[in-house]
């Protein structure tokens, strides 16, 4: 990341305190940007802080829960008195969720569709206008091959992600007019704490059968997971490219992975590629 230089603009990223969020924070210090690095809890602020000495550079842990609106409001007001504005925004925080539309409740539905995609929404909205104004500014949101991929028992997750890619990839033609850069990075499996913080069922109940075989193939796929370094450049070098493009993955697998649905013009190919994940002694 080094040899492109942000010396001096303010890249504000969420979901830092571990994982790829915060490799693509300490990539973009690297590159000169002064680094905003946002978690819910700043006590959880270690690693964070161990990998930006170990890479010689420095940044700012600040405080921010993505789900608090008013909250996030405050800190683009913070940082535009301070700083002037945000030039670079990194929608990282996110949250997983397994199971299935009768396993859900419509609470745990809106708490994926809040951190999903309304969080970032907001963001976007929030550092759009000093973007515009400035005639300049990139706005990533870090979404998932899942945003592009319907998913066994991952549907309010992909409902989420379907969602924030439409609505980015919908502003991104706008936005580009004010030169202002919108895009998406969609990861494959990466080796991180996102799977133990996954939102699951507590009784499996008909679904058992299903979920055990989702979830051998889930262990499978992770164990050959993208480690969290990788995605986290990946996420920086999206962030930086001075390329005009809206979709980006951080790896050769993702961008195999996304283009089973990007190429599937009446569904039968994600079918084909999804359905053995469930597959039982059953017939289908």
């Amino acid at each position: 990341m080094s040899e492109i230089s942000r010396d001096g603009e303010v890249a504000l990223v969420t979901g830092t305190s571990s994982g790829m969020g915060m490799y693509a924070a300490v990539e973009l210090a690297k590159a000169g940007a002064r680094v905003i690095a946002t978690m819910r809890d700043t006590g959880r602020s270690d690693r964070l802080r161990t990998a930006a000495d170990a890479a010689g550079v420095a940044l700012e842990v600040r405080a921010l829960d993505v789900t608090d609106h008013a909250a996030a409001a405050r800190l683009v007001e913070e940082l535009t008195a301070e700083f002037g504005g945000v030039d670079v925004l990194v929608n990282n925080a996110g949250q997983g969720g397994v199971g299935t539309a009768e396993q859900l409740s419509m609470d745990q539905i809106r708490a994926q569709a809040e951190v999903n995609y309304f969080a970032p929404v907001h963001l976007a909205k929030l550092v759009l206008p000093g973007m515009r104004e400035r005639g300049r500014g990139t706005i990533l949101t870090v979404t998932s091959v899942g945003g592009a991929v319907g998913q066994p028992f991952a549907d309010a997750y992909c409902g989420a992600k379907f969602a924030v890619e439409g609505f980015m990839q919908s502003l991104a033609a706008v936005a580009e007019r004010f030169g202002v850069h919108v895009r998406v990075i969609e990861p494959a499996a990466v080796a991180s704490d996102f799977v133990q913080n996954a939102v699951r069922p507590t009784d499996a109940g008909a679904y058992g059968e299903l979920l055990q075989a989702y979830a051998s193939r889930t262990a499978g796929a992770f164990a050959n997971a993208q480690s969290a370094a990788d995605a986290g450049a990946a996420i920086a070098a999206a962030a930086l490219s001075e390329e005009v493009r809206f979709r980006w993955q951080s790896s050769e697998a993702a961008t195999a992975f996304v283009g089973v649905s990007l190429a599937d013009h009446d569904g039968s190919r994600v079918r084909a590629f999804t359905a053995p994940w469930i597959a039982t002694d059953r017939p289908a």
